[in-house]
């Protein structure tokens, strides 16, 4: 479960926030985890209520994740198309071969401190 040293790479980055603007506690961390990223949201959720809950920095913290929408971009003519679902084909140039466009990533969007 690579969710819980992601946690533990947070927590580290919050730590680092904190000290650099003299906090003493995190009230909320707003994250966004791309579709695409192999993050397990569930098990990064409860890896983060258990390690946060654990130092008094994040004790308190709210975690909000925000999953974006998925885009697919077509390999032919780079036509990009928001979607639910991998589409059968390119609605510019019908070709099949579509790859994912971003989406992978896990970025802090947001830290509130106190």
């Amino acid at each position: 479960m690579h969710e819980i040293s992601l946690v533990q790479g947070l927590l580290k980055q919050l730590a680092l926030l904190a000290a650099e603007h003299g906090s003493k506690s995190v009230s909320k961390v707003r994250l966004e985890v791309g579709p695409h990223s192999g993050i397990v949201i569930d098990s990064f959720k409860f890896g983060f209520e258990v390690l946060a809950a654990e130092i008094d920095l994040t004790r308190h913290a709210r975690l909000e994740i925000v999953i974006p929408p998925l885009r697919y971009k077509c390999c032919y003519c780079g036509h990009v198309r928001q979607t639910e679902r991998l589409p059968e084909t390119c609605s510019q140039c019908a070709k099949t071969l579509l790859v994912p466009d971003g989406g992978d990533g896990l970025i802090l969007l947001q830290v509130e401190m106190e």
